[in-house]
């Protein structure tokens, strides 16, 4: 809460909750989805279906959603009391050439450090491949815009959910905190995890990141022996390397051991 310049009294603004989605075959096979019609796999939907009974106290105004199946399956399992909308600035990055295939192939690619360094030069190839630049600046409008309509409509008291993608809620997190587009990759955004950002007139503030209620670490397992393609899907998130950030958010604990719910 902050007093507004010229007022005596507090502003309260909304609060937003930024959703990521629940697992996918994808990110557990260690592949780059993008924005292709993957749906949430078992875990995905056991992982959203778990959200219910979490978020089913907090008084939801409204939930608005990457228009990609998964996305939209999370918000149906996870606040199904909700009214939904779409909103297609909230959609994946738009990986180009890179969707579709493994990361430890793309790890290959001579992007790749480029992404994992400095983001905010990258443009992926393809005609479909957009700038990681572009996709922040979009969605970080997106969720300003939605904050500030939804504290316009239902007062400064009211909570809203927005469900996205592991590089897009890196990116609005990023903004909320100040932090450069270069330094992103060094936020973890596991599937079906909750961060919470309340805007106020002057600066953000970052309540949660990367809640899933009750915390469990296990202990990193080693990489398969070779660090590339031959890694185990269990390895997917560091097949990479170790100090690499999983291009679209990967299966979840960062590559450095699972935290589950």
């Amino acid at each position: 809460m902050i007093s507004a310049p010229g007022e005596g009294r507090v502003r309260r603004v909304a609060t937003v909750l930024l959703l990521r989605h629940g697992r996918t075959a994808a990110n557990a096979g260690g592949g780059l989805a993008g924005r292709s019609p993957i749906e949430l796999d078992e875990t995905g939907r056991a992982q959203a279906a778990a959200l219910a009974p979490r978020l089913a106290g907090v008084p939801l105004v409204t939930a608005v959603t990457s228009p990609l199946p998964r996305c939209r399956q999370t918000v149906a399992l996870a606040v199904p009391q909700a009214p939904v909308v779409v909103e297609e600035r909230l959609i994946e990055c738009g990986y180009g050439q890179w969707q579709g295939r493994p990361l430890a192939e793309l790890a290959e690619d001579p992007l790749w450090p480029v992404v994992q360094q400095h983001p905010a030069a990258v443009t992926f190839p393809g005609p479909e491949g957009e700038s990681m630049a572009a996709m922040s600046a979009r969605a970080v409008a997106a969720v300003r815009h939605w904050d500030a309509q939804v504290t316009r409509e239902h007062g400064p008291h009211a909570v809203w959910l927005a469900c996205s993608h592991g590089d897009v809620i890196k990116a609005i997190v990023a903004d909320a905190l100040g932090l450069h587009l270069d330094l992103f990759q060094r936020l973890v955004i596991d599937p079906a995890s909750v961060a919470a950002i309340r805007y106020t007139a002057t600066r953000p503030f970052l309540l949660r990141l990367g809640d899933t209620g009750e915390l469990r670490f296990d202990p990193p397992t080693p990489p398969a022996s070779a660090d590339r393609p031959g890694a185990d899907a269990g390895a997917a998130d560091a097949s990479a390397g170790e100090s690499d950030a999983p291009v679209g958010g990967g299966a979840g604990g960062g590559g450095f051991g699972r935290v589950e719910v």
